[in-house]
């Protein structure tokens, strides 16, 4: 099982990131605290990996911190969780806000990220109550100490941030909307982690 990368990144979006190891291009899915670190480096990565086998596919995990990559081998051990929600959660609340929400049993911080209902929440706050050790490591970057992401017009972080939000399972026309409001409020020098943030705060309303 593969269960670290290091290479050239080839292409990434706020979904998923192509890196070139020794020639060969390994597509990882993402969440976004990791591509908010993917995006600012020049030059080779490191991606901590979970290698998850499906009788129809090999897929491909990475995580910017060992413990981002821990926190989502917790959430998919949870019954009915998959990778996909898994790594919505991580997108939408970092480490050590999952691990304050279990064991202050916060339900309603949970069921505000798409596809986690009541009994979802109800379900990984039971299940992960006893899996966490006292200290978390690797906290994921927040909006305050994250870079900016630089580009050259609005409309390449603006249309990056409504498939992020689509990909997470908010629905296109909510997802462009929030982004809009989200630019109205920041200014045309807002980057794309900031667009996120905003409009994640906004769906969560």
């Amino acid at each position: 099982m593969i269960g670290r990368l290091s290479g050239q990144v080839v292409s990434s979006r706020p979904d998923e990131v192509l890196v070139d190891v020794g020639g060969v291009g390994y597509r990882v899915h993402i969440p976004l605290s990791t591509f908010y670190r993917v995006v600012e480096v020049k030059g080779a990565i490191a991606l901590f990996v979970h290698t998850h086998v499906r009788e129809d596919a090999i897929q491909l995990f990475g995580f910017w911190t060992e413990g981002e990559r821990e926190a989502f081998e917790r959430l998919i051990a949870v019954s009915g969780i998959g990778p996909r929600i898994a790594l919505a959660v991580l997108s939408g609340i970092d480490t050590a806000e999952l691990q304050s929400a279990v064991e202050r049993g916060d339900r309603a911080l949970l069921e505000r990220i798409p596809g986690i209902g009541r009994k979802t929440a109800e379900r990984v706050l039971l299940e992960l109550k006893d899996r966490y050790p006292s200290k978390v490591k690797g906290r994921t970057p927040t909006a305050a100490n994250a870079s900016r992401i630089a580009s050259d017009s609005p409309e390449g972080p603006d249309t990056d941030a409504a498939a992020a939000l689509v990909h997470l399972g908010y629905g296109d026309r909510d997802a462009r909307g929030a982004v809009l409001a989200a630019r109205r409020e920041l200014g045309p020098e807002a980057s794309i982690e900031s667009l996120l943030r905003a409009s994640l705060r906004a769906l969560a309303r």
